[in-house]
């Protein structure tokens, strides 16, 4: 919780009484890369394709640590983590679902779920609340400017940056994602580019850049939260050919375009590192490198998936060490011994709690942590080992996917409890010890069942002490239907008649009417003509949508379409396999009366299939200006009627 005006003044009282050395607070860098695996930068011996000579600078100033961890496999639950130091089974922010339009504060136990899964996983948080006490707020009341730069993901006005603790935030964008793409043009609200063709990475840093200049004579915290290496898979073209030449087809890591996107993130990192030497900040500026969730796996570009994070298995979006062992430099100036290295275990929820200790700083009154302070690591000291938990109660269609899961690590040996995945409700496990076995090939479980029984009272005492809102037994589970050799399967391998409803989906038996093409788009229960120039649409019900097949669409995507309605709410479905599989959805809201122009982002992870639009169910006709789709893999659609 934010601390009062009264508890603020006692802890700037505390800072004043230190001595006149230890009141030179320094300034700090937080660089987030975003979907960075552990094996996408040189710091670990893992790859020879990849260039991260910047990654590699950082290191040489401080410590590298080889067992980092995020909170998660997913973006935003990491990111509240860093920003309060709380586990998303604390604040129940378990889905990168903070750019839809539905807001919702507290994490609620699920009504239902197919009759092949196993589980109900509940319903996550879509907001970063305000009334907990961020980083941000901490260093703003200590005198420090505060600034964030690129993705936030963790909910629009009145939840962004600034009313989080910062008092700039470019470019004040929601999304999980560049608008649009990393090369201009872009699709920002309201940031442009400065010059044709401009890269966004580019553009951050030195926007970042000018702002340390102007707060450089002041203690600052600059939150560079980079929107590389996220889909959308696109980069400047030089780098795509450099690295093109380079591409050996045998390699797991060969996706010439993913290569040139990891460079442009490294080529940010330096702008940052030399302005920092250029304003003389070097010795007195804290500077933190580590990404949000493991490399992605599942996406497709140049032939190939973005990456591979070899030796580990699985990647983002899995409970496996290659969706939440992340890279991670911690540069602290006369803190950290420069060119070490550290097998401590630390995580997102570290950073805050490390901080304040190394400010000499008390937490605020009632102020507490699911961190802990990693200071004795930084200074390359011994500390004593401790439970570190990841939580994820959701199963993304992705490979090496598990049901609704959570896990704990201790030691070497980690634990992963699938939530009534075994037989009659109870739960399921997979025991790994991670210094014989960091691919997390032989399951120990069965094996090893008193460190099962101990490191699951470690997993029940977490969950209780943090609140979780954790997954419940289906009562509508069929065991006829369950497959579990699909488990760990990708989507694309989960289809057919025989396949699990998860997999086909809801719309499986309903039949598909036939209607009019209208450029393509095909209106399902309800009447759509085109009459100079505008599609109007009517006889609408809560069932009626403009259908659409973007087969050549995939990945991140935007929907926007220009309308006139009634104020009212709907949303748009998207079907990856086409019709009869599993529809995902994205609500949007109108407010109504005139036209308005509606931009909906697709959190796509592979092919959008079939895009269905659908429309408020009103009395009077809806109009429909024209439509379009734009994603990472195709170019824009855009149908004008």
């Amino acid at each position: 919780m934010k601390a009062s005006g009264l508890a603020v003044l006692v802890v700037l009282a505390a800072v004043s009484v230190l001595p006149a050395a230890e009141r030179q607070k320094p300034n700090i860098v937080f660089i987030l890369a975003d979907d960075l695996g552990w094996s996408d930068t040189t710091l670990y011996g893992t790859t020879t394709f990849y260039q991260t000579p910047n990654i590699e600078r950082l290191a040489k100033r401080g410590t590298v640590f080889t067992r980092a961890y995020s909170a998660s496999p997913l973006c935003s639950p990491t990111r509240a983590a860093i920003l309060t130091g709380l586990s998303p089974a604390r604040t129940g922010i378990t889905t990168p679902n903070c750019h839809q339009p539905e807001v919702v504060l507290e994490a609620t136990v699920g009504k239902a779920a197919a009759a092949d899964q196993k589980a109900i996983q509940p319903v996550p948080v879509s907001r970063l609340k305000t009334e907990y006490r961020t980083l941000a707020e901490t260093l703003k009341e200590l005198g420090y400017a505060t600034g964030h730069f690129g993705k936030w993901h963790l909910g629009a006005e009145p939840y962004s940056p600034l009313q989080q603790g910062f008092d700039v935030d470019v470019p004040h964008h929601p999304g999980p994602g560049p608008a649009g793409s990393y090369i201009a043009p872009w699709k920002f609200k309201d940031f442009k580019e400065s010059v044709p063709g401009e890269h966004i990475e580019d553009r951050m840093a030195r926007e970042a850049v000018a702002w340390m200049e102007r707060n450089k004579d002041r203690p600052f915290f600059l939150n560079y939260w980079q929107f590389s290496v996220h889909a959308p898979f696109d980069a400047k073209k030089s780098l795509v050919e450099k690295h093109r030449a380079r591409v050996n087809p045998n390699d797991a890591q060969r996706s010439p375009t993913y290569a040139a996107m990891i460079e442009s993130m490294d080529d940010a990192v330096g702008t940052l590192l030399d302005a920092i030497d250029r304003l003389g900040l070097a010795e007195k500026t804290i500077v933190i490198f580590t990404s949000d969730n493991g490399g992605n796996m599942y996406n497709e570009i140049d032939g190939t998936t973005p990456t591979s994070n070899r030796p580990l298995r699985g990647g983002k979006a899995t409970m496996f060490e290659g969706g939440t062992r992340v890279p991670c430099v911690v540069a602290w100036p006369g803190v950290t011994r420069p060119g070490s290295r550290s097998d401590t275990m630390i995580q997102s929820e570290d950073y805050y709690p490390t901080i304040l200790d190394g400010l000499g700083i008390e937490p605020a009154k009632d102020q507490k942590f699911d961190g802990r302070s990693v200071l004795p690591a930084l200074r390359g000291e011994s500390m004593p080992d401790r439970p570190l938990f990841q939580y994820f109660p959701h199963s993304p269609y992705v490979p090496d996917w598990l049901p609704p899961s959570v896990s704990v690590h201790r030691g070497d040996y980690k634990l992963i409890r699938i939530f009534h995945g075994g037989e009659n409700g109870a739960h399921r496990y997979l025991l790994f010890h991670l210094g014989n076995d960091l691919g997390e090939t032989n399951n120990l479980a069965p094996f090893r069942p008193e460190l099962v029984a101990e490191l699951d009272v470690l997993i029940d005492r977490f969950l209780v002490e943090t609140h979780a809102v954790v997954p419940v037994p289906n009562p509508k589970f069929d065991p006829a239907q369950y497959r579990p050799e699909l488990e760990g399967k990708p989507r694309s391998q989960a289809r057919g008649k025989n396949a699990p409803a998860a997999a086909r989906g809801p719309q499986a038996n309903v039949k598909d009417e036939s209607a009019p093409a209208l450029l393509g788009w095909k209106a399902r229960g309800c009447k759509a003509v085109v009459k100079d120039g505008v599609l109007i649409v009517s006889q609408l019900t809560e069932a009626s949508f403009l259908g659409f097949a973007a087969g050549k669409h995939g990945g991140s995507a935007t929907v926007t379409f220009r309308i006139k309605a009634e104020a009212s709410a709907s949303h748009v479905d998207w079907l990856p396999g086409g019709p009869g599989t599993e529809a995902k959805r994205v609500n949007y809201s109108l407010q109504g009366g005139q036209w308005e122009e509606v931009a909906v982002e697709l959190p796509a992870q592979g092919p959008l299939g079939v895009v269905r639009l659908y429309l408020p169910a009103q009395k009077t006709p809806v109009e429909i200006d024209w439509i379009e789709i734009v994603s990472k893999n195709a170019k824009p659609t855009r149908t004008d009627f």
